[in-house]
């Protein structure tokens, strides 16, 4: 009679990586506020956006949804041990310094606020003028 060998499995623990200090972009249009929590290299730790915060619609786009989208991404990077940020604002939705005020409750300190918002030095040519 064969014997029947009881299969082992090795499960590797799960290492999370202690970060210090995260860079925080806070990309707001019209229509969502989207948070990404990265490291000091720009690799992604946490994400979240208005939509995936159960805001539907015109809602997406309101301060408080872009306030809760915060909350959510830096619950997410809670583990990271993060204490110190640079955030990056970027966008001209109305949910970006509800964004930036959404760091006053919690323990981490803020060393920088710096606008990314692409801005055209003189643009694309524009249409000719119409002859009527």
């Amino acid at each position: 009679m064969a014997t029947v060998k009881a299969k082992t499995t090795l499960k590797k623990k799960k290492i999370t990586k202690v970060v210090s200090h995260a860079r925080v972009y806070i990309q707001s249009s019209f229509n969502n506020t989207i948070v990404t929590i990265t490291d000091a290299t720009g690799n992604a730790l946490s994400w979240s956006s208005s939509g995936h915060n159960a805001f539907k619609g015109a809602r997406k786009a309101t301060p408080y949804a872009a306030q809760i989208t915060l909350k959510t991404a830096l619950d997410k990077a809670e583990p990271y041990g993060i204490q110190f940020v640079d955030v990056y604002v970027s966008g001209v939705g109305s949910g970006r310094e509800a964004a930036v005020r959404g760091f006053k409750g919690t323990n981490i300190t803020v060393n920088s606020i710096k606008d990314i918002t692409p801005i055209p030095h003189n643009g694309c040519r524009p249409k000719k003028p119409r002859r009527v």
